[in-house]
């Protein structure tokens, strides 16, 4: 019996595309309109360009850039040469950036100049990359030792002469690192199943559709659920440098943007926006969101003129895919896209009834997956997929009709400016600082429906001394700006169980208290750098 051939994303669709869609806009940045043929040009540039600067087949290059189009042509781009990309959370630093370039044994590695400087901050360099990209955005000089990403990008658009292996990895994407180090989602070129994700973009999108992205590019929303839905669906996607508030609706009318994604707190932050006589002039009808506010949800679609799909996913889900389409009630991430197996289950793995809250599972598509494979770590792939199913970590209940409605993530994640953070990483930053000799972090809720980061420290001396300022300037210089903690209870212990775990459950629960110290409120001019 003969199988069907496997349209892939990298190679197939980006040169049919260029080829149906010519000149007609791919990618709207600032000023400049990079249309399809261009822009399958310049996927193939990238990839000759690193085979030109000695790159082989197998080999990884991490991109730790700004949002660009030269993100998009590494990243989609590379693969057709048999290359794999490692997107790298910009704000990153110190020892969290340095594991993720160690750990994905990269070879190459492309950075933004105003970012170079996180590498010297290094004890030892990574002796795994061997060449270091500048894209230039600034006038400063390159970097001893380094060439200009224009020297990658500067080879020949012909479509790289290479047979690609469906089971060669395409690109890594590092989770939060929730329940320890970040851990490296694989995702191969043949596991993408773009047929699929080409119908689900045209459930979607219509053919006039504008998308619009203003979330970073090192996830895998901006990636792909807007640069590659646009792509499938052979729509302009606008590209967006940061998330403005401010500036957020201007930009959007100036694009003409039909649709967006919109993620963490961005609901409520652009709520909590002055109110304008023309919120609803604009282009846009259709926001699909993650995560949004049951109380805001109405409120928004009044404000603005628009109407809000929620869904629900993971970069290691599975390729799992929950959408609410407007046909199910508000709150709820609605119904398993493709009718995808799943069920809720207690700790146990027994299924839960209808209304009670279990843990998500989904079922491994036979022959086509195999679920969830994380980079040099067997254990933890084993972990996440048992007996054929993959376990989320995620809660949920379900209504009568299979509605699907998110409680919480089952684990100590916390979530605050749209980013997941693991307490396993805060509490070993902070236990680094000489006056600490234990520290527990969680999350507590903040107004914007997210966490905000509080911990309890065991200060080293009996007598409680502790500078909580030095310490909130200790976790600004080793960690991400986001991760910094709020909330500090100084605690004489921190109750844990037999098994030496710290009991966060009591902690949540009593949360901030008249004892809490603030930061916003005990350093009000201490400004966290992104």
């Amino acid at each position: 019996m003969k199988h069907k051939p496997q349209l892939n994303f990298n190679s197939d669709l980006i040169d049919h595309h260029g080829r149906i869609l010519g000149d007609k806009p791919y990618i709207l940045y600032e000023d400049r309109h990079i249309g399809f043929g261009e822009y399958a040009a310049w996927t193939c540039r990238a990839a000759n360009g690193l085979r030109a600067q000695g790159g082989q087949p197998g080999d990884g290059l991490a991109i730790l850039m700004g949002n660009c189009p030269e993100y998009l042509y590494l990243f989609y781009g590379l693969p057709r040469a048999g290359f794999y990309t490692v997107p790298i959370n910009v704000s990153l630093k110190g020892d969290g950036l340095k594991y993720i370039l160690n750990h994905s044994d990269v070879r190459f590695l492309v950075v933004d100049d105003v970012l170079y400087d996180k590498l010297s901050t290094f004890d030892h360099p990574v002796e795994t990359i061997e060449k270091v990209f500048v894209r230039r955005t600034t006038d400063r000089p390159l970097p001893t030792g380094t060439l200009g990403l224009d020297a990658l990008l500067a080879a020949s658009d012909e479509k790289p002469d290479h047979a690609i292996d469906p089971r060669a990895i395409s690109h890594l994407m590092y989770t939060s690192g929730t329940t320890g180090f970040p851990k490296g989602v694989v995702n191969r070129v043949g596991s993408g199943r773009i047929e699929k994700f080409k119908t689900l973009a045209e459930m979607i999108y219509q053919p006039d559709d504008v998308l619009y992205t203003a979330l970073p590019l090192f996830h895998a929303n901006a990636l792909s659920l807007t640069a590659g839905f646009a792509m499938s669906r052979g729509v302009p996607m606008a590209l967006e440098k940061r998330f403005s508030a401010s500036g957020f609706w201007d930009s959007i009318r100036r694009h003409g943007a039909t649709s967006f994604n919109a993620l963490g707190a961005m609901v409520p932050i652009l709520m909590k926006q002055p109110d304008k006589s023309d919120d609803s002039d604009n282009p846009v009808r259709l926001v699909v969101t993650s995560a949004c506010p049951t109380n805001l949800w109405r409120p928004f679609e009044k404000r603005f003129g628009v109407k809000i799909w929620e869904a629900f996913g993971a970069v290691d889900g599975g390729g799992a895919l929950i959408f609410n389409f407007g046909d199910a009630p508000v709150g709820s991430v609605g119904k398993m896209v493709s009718g995808h197996p799943w069920k809720l289950v207690d700790d146990d793995g027994r299924e839960v009834p209808t209304g009670q809250i279990g843990e998500l599972a989904t079922q491994v598509e036979d022959g086509t997956t195999k679920g969830v494979e994380y980079y040099k770590n067997t254990e933890a792939s084993r972990k996440k997929v048992r007996d054929g199913w993959v376990f989320h970590g995620d809660l949920f209940y379900a209504d009568q009709d299979g509605n699907l409605f998110f409680v919480d993530r089952k684990n100590d994640c916390m979530r605050r400016r749209g980013e997941n953070i693991s307490s396993f990483e805060v509490e070993n930053i902070i236990e680094r600082h000489p006056q600490v000799s234990a520290c527990a972090a969680f999350g507590v809720p903040s107004d914007l429906g997210e966490d905000e980061v509080m911990v309890w420290v065991k200060p080293v001396d009996d007598d409680g001394d502790l500078d909580l300022e030095d310490l909130m300037r200790h976790c600004a210089d080793n960690m991400a700006y986001f991760m910094v903690p709020r909330f500090v209870d100084v605690v004489d212990d921190i109750p844990r169980t037999g098994t030496l775990r710290a009991q966060k459950a009591s902690m949540k629960q009593q949360g901030v208290t008249d004892r809490t110290w603030d930061r916003e409120k005990e350093m009000p001019d201490f400004k966290l750098k992104k």
